[in-house]
């Protein structure tokens, strides 16, 4: 796990094991997007930082109206909340949360004066050629607890959380000046509740607010920041209980499922599978059982990108820009050094991996069709013509509909079109006997160009609502 002090630390019998087996992921929560190439203090996208899991003061967030969680989860709240399901034989039976975050560090170089006394400086290189530069940092920290599933789960158990302000003073060689490190109190709760709905089955809760107040409401988000709850995600595990998968929940399970809800962070099962001894929420998306590539050297601060692609750019940096790279913070620096130092047989892994093979059908032999062709199976059939029925409305090349795409095994990218209206263009069969209508939005500039190119979104009738008959009553073939 990070290292660092931990904060308001309330039980520590958590299963340590189990929450250790998914450090690494859990670590790259907690740095995704910490510092991004080319990990200087210069570039652009390092002047606007943490985006993941800030949870500001409640008065800071709502002083332009209520917040609402969104599909992306990216909108600056004052709380997360996860709701989870877990299977509970034993009335025994305890979960362990344990809450990760980190802590706002402003680190500021000041010059000595000629009297001795210390001014802010943005930069200042000191005779030992080394530069250093003024940067927020980010310190790790952690609380933890424990609630019993009995019959006062269902009160719920709430702790304070946080970590303590501090100033720390280090004083540059020559006395040149000094570099200041300045931490904010963060004041937040954490409530845990267990709601018993089955014999062995318990939705729980767990609740994380910002209880502290912000220097004024109409604070800047870079000020904002330095009282904020940053890259804040929780670990939850237990004795004697299995999670249930939310995203593949069973068929038995499903209501229960999708009546959980959760604000500003997704909870996924974070152990190996087939086990499920341990939820990762995250404020970012995960599916089940997420990894850190075993390839992977060290942590690049994104976890969405490829180890290969950023690992050949960082070697490119010129010595200039690897200098301001490593006065920028020591997490930039670590990357640098590893990067520099990486022998050739760790860079040659980088190129991929296969994970898993699965036998591949065997070809047909020559002359003969493969083995799922049907001989005249597309008879008959028309895209630019053909129907569907959907709510008693046939649905073809011309009709209008509204986008209703389902929340479960829905494309991602499909979820922001939901609610929005466009015309179909055409009906087609897969040859597994499913039905996909092509759409071209109304809203979209290059609709004709898509139409020209026949590059079109794809939906399944169930996530399509008619909004008028199709135009023509011609009879068409009806899937």
């Amino acid at each position: 796990m990070a290292d660092g002090p931990v904060a308001s630390t309330v039980t520590a019998t958590a299963p340590q094991e189990d929450f250790e087996r998914i450090g690494a992921v859990a670590d790259a929560v907690l740095y995704e997007g910490y510092l991004l190439y080319p990990y200087r203090r210069s570039s652009a996208k390092n002047r606007v930082r943490w985006q993941f899991g800030v949870l500001f003061p409640r008065d800071w967030v709502e002083a332009d109206g209520p917040v609402t969680p969104t599909v992306s989860g990216s909108a600056d709240s004052w709380y997360q909340r996860t709701e989870c399901l877990l299977r509970t034989p034993r009335p025994d039976a305890s979960v362990h949360v344990r809450l990760r975050f980190l802590q706002m560090q402003r680190k500021q170089v000041q010059e000595t004066g000629p009297d001795g006394g210390h001014r802010d400086v943005p930069s200042l290189r000191t005779g030992d050629g080394t530069v250093h530069l003024t940067f927020d940092e980010a310190v790790p920290r952690e609380a933890a607890l424990t609630l019993r599933l009995d019959e006062r789960a269902v009160q719920g158990t709430t702790v304070p959380v946080g970590a303590p302000g501090g100033t720390d003073t280090e004083p540059l060689p020559g006395d040149a000046g000094r570099v200041v490190r300045v931490r904010e109190e963060l004041r937040g709760s954490v409530t845990v509740t267990a709601e018993r709905i089955a014999p062995d089955l318990v939705r729980l809760q767990v609740r994380t607010t910002h209880t502290g107040l912000a220097r004024g409401p109409r604070t800047g988000r870079d000020e904002a920041l330095r009282g904020a709850f940053i890259a804040t995600h929780t670990l939850i595990g237990g004795d004697g209980v299995e999670f249930v998968s939310l995203i593949d929940p069973p068929a038995a399970l499903h209501d229960e499922a999708r009546a959980c809800r959760n604000e500003f962070t997704f909870p996924v099962l974070g152990d190996d599978p087939p086990t499920a001894r341990v939820v990762l929420s995250a404020p970012i998306i995960l599916p089940d059982h997420p990894q850190v590539a075993p390839e992977s050297p060290g942590d690049l601060h994104d976890a969405a990108e490829i180890d290969e692609i950023l690992t050949l750019r960082t070697m490119l940096l010129t010595d200039e820009e690897k200098r301001e790279a490593r006065a920028t913070d020591p997490r930039a620096a670590a990357i640098l050094d590893r990067v520099d130092t990486m022998p050739p047989e760790v860079f040659a892994r980088l190129h991929g991996a296969v994970r898993s093979l699965t036998p591949a059908r065997p070809a047909a032999p020559p002359g003969e069709r493969p083995a799922w062709w049907q001989e005249g199976g597309d008879d008959g059939l028309s895209p630019a013509t053909d129907t569907v029925l959907v709510d008693g409305v046939r649905l073809g090349g011309g009709s209008r509909v509204r986008l209703r795409p389902r929340g479960r095994g829905a494309d991602a990218q499909d979820m922001f079109l939901a609610g929005r209206t466009a015309e179909v263009a055409a009906v087609f069969h897969d040859v597994d006997g499913s039905v996909h209508l092509a759409v071209t939005l109304d809203d979209d500039p290059a609709s004709e160009l898509h139409t020209w190119y026949g590059r079109f979104h794809y939906f399944r009738p169930d996530e399509l609502e008619p909004l008028e008959p199709a135009p023509s009553d011609t009879p068409a073939a009806e899937a």
